[in-house]
């Protein structure tokens, strides 16, 4: 049972759900298919859809009429409130994530000081949106969700999402405000030291900007210009530097190497050693 009305709804229908995830800030992400089925809903609650496969026979209802136009990377955005009916007439695949009102406001106070009296989202459907595609497919796509070395870049990735639908979708014209220049030597420094104090530990984006008193969307774009590298490459760099020191110099089990750099499971962990050394560990700690 989710706090989400689309998510149950859907868990009513025809549609299988292949892996869902409630982030920390309540944000949830889910992965669905589908065929030959029929729904309407109009969710107390925010979902951003992205279809992954299929889709072309996916209707949606305007009016009297239905239409279609969907496929690989179509997204859909639909307001809270927003009453929508669909008929499946063939297979698809997608990918939602669910948010609210409290949501948007805290992340519109955070990015651009300002707390709007209200926050509209406009809907679109079956829309071409190469920023959410590039979101959804090289980071909530391309990561398993149930690892807690990848929590950081999903709340990365999320933020960014809702950050992208804020200054296209919303009512209100904000520009996202520009960031220049990097961290204070001083800031950078205690990121970096409490990033190395809790390596083995989930870390998360909301966490690191908290440390530098930044809000997620500046604290995130400040940091790449201090260190070269956003704060997911950041963190991975850190956990594999140390996983390198351990297997040449310890003894350590590769399970507790694994779990000692912030990595979920030994066989995880040498997927993404060999990913970026090139070689296994076992092989690595052979030479």
């Amino acid at each position: 049972m989710s706090r989400y009305q689309a998510f149950n709804l859907l868990a009513q229908h025809n549609t299988q759900l292949h892996d869902n995830l409630e982030l920390d800030n309540g944000i949830e992400l889910a992965a669905w298919s589908n065929h030959f089925d029929r729904i309407t809903q109009c969710p107390d609650h925010h979902t951003l859809s992205l279809y992954v496969a299929d889709g072309y026979e996916s209707y949606h209802k305007n009016g009297d009429q239905w239409h279609n136009g969907g496929g690989p990377n179509r997204a859909c955005v639909l307001p809270r409130h927003s009453e929508s009916s669909w008929d499946i007439r063939g297979k698809l695949s997608f990918v939602h994530l669910y948010f609210t009102d409290g949501h948007l406001r805290k992340l519109t106070e955070q990015t651009w000081d300002k707390s709007p009296f209200a926050i509209d989202l406009q809907e679109r459907i079956f829309v071409e949106d190469k920023q959410i595609t590039a979101l959804y497919r090289q980071f909530l796509l391309r990561h398993q969700w149930h690892d807690h070395s990848h929590k950081l870049v999903l709340s990365s990735a999320t933020n960014l999402l809702l950050t992208h639908l804020l200054s296209r979708y919303g009512h209100f014209d904000w520009r996202l405000p520009a960031v220049r220049g990097g961290l204070a030597p001083v800031v950078a420094k205690r990121v970096t030291e409490y990033i190395e104090q809790y390596l083995a530990e989930p870390l998360l984006l909301s966490t690191l900007a908290a440390e530098a008193g930044l809000s997620e969307y500046h604290f995130a774009r400040m940091f790449k210009q201090s260190l070269g590298q956003a704060p997911h490459q950041y963190v991975l760099g850190r956990r594999l530097a140390r996983a390198k020191a351990l297997l040449a110099h310890s003894n350590a089990s590769l399970t507790d190497i694994a779990h000692g750099c912030g990595f979920s499971s030994a066989s995880h962990f040498s997927n993404r050693f060999k990913a970026a050394e090139g070689i296994s560990p076992s092989a690595y700690r052979q030479a």
